[in-house]
């Protein structure tokens, strides 16, 4: 299954440009990360993926999420927006969903892949829009690849985790993204 990441990376790039200065410092539901330090990761797995999509393979695909803690530079407000750009246009690409890839320095087939990143997406964005007290409504397909892909990978995990962490239990009648939060290894009540 294809689908067009463009309605959650305007989303994702619309949230960013309503982060202001002083909340660079603030804390995110992701341990050890200021909310600066997300928005670095948001760019750094923007072009990590972009690349994945593209089939070009090399430094920006083969560093793990967690080699560093990211964070951003002066130009990172003008920057973010452009790369989740680039990366919505290379998933337009009927080829990027083909054929094997890199992120993170896993392989992985092309729709697993983009699978994969409209998660980062949607998850981050949920930290971000938390994080800063701004609303959060991602795009509604981009949430159910999200959901469906968290989904299958706890299931896949005979111990309860989730690709971010232990699932946080959410009863099946709240909200789809309370859902996929508490999926991600978040709880979807968190508060700074």
């Amino acid at each position: 299954m294809t689908f067009d990441l463009g309605p959650q990376t305007r989303t994702l790039a619309h949230l960013a440009r309503a982060v202001r200065d002083e909340q660079l410092a603030d804390p995110t539901p992701c341990p050890d990360m200021a909310v600066r330090n997300l928005l670095g990761h948001l760019l750094g797995l923007s072009v990590a993926f972009r690349d994945a999509a593209r089939k070009d393979l090399g430094p920006t695909t083969n560093t793990a999420p967690t080699a560093a803690v990211p964070d951003i530079g002066p130009g990172w407000r003008e920057e973010l927006p452009k790369v989740l750009d680039e990366l919505a246009d290379a998933w337009r690409d009927p080829s990027a969903w083909t054929g094997m890839t890199r992120a993170g320095g896993v392989d992985l087939p092309g729709e697993v892949a983009g699978a994969v990143a409209v998660d980062e997406l949607v998850v981050h964005g949920w930290d971000l829009a938390r994080s800063t007290g701004l609303p959060y409504d991602p795009d509604p397909v981009a949430l159910q690849v999200s959901y469906d892909f968290l989904l299958a990978a706890a299931k896949e995990d005979d111990r309860g985790g989730g690709i971010f962490g232990p699932v946080v239990p959410v009863p099946d009648g709240d909200p789809l993204l309370d859902r996929a939060v508490g999926l991600s290894g978040r709880n979807p009540g968190w508060r700074p």
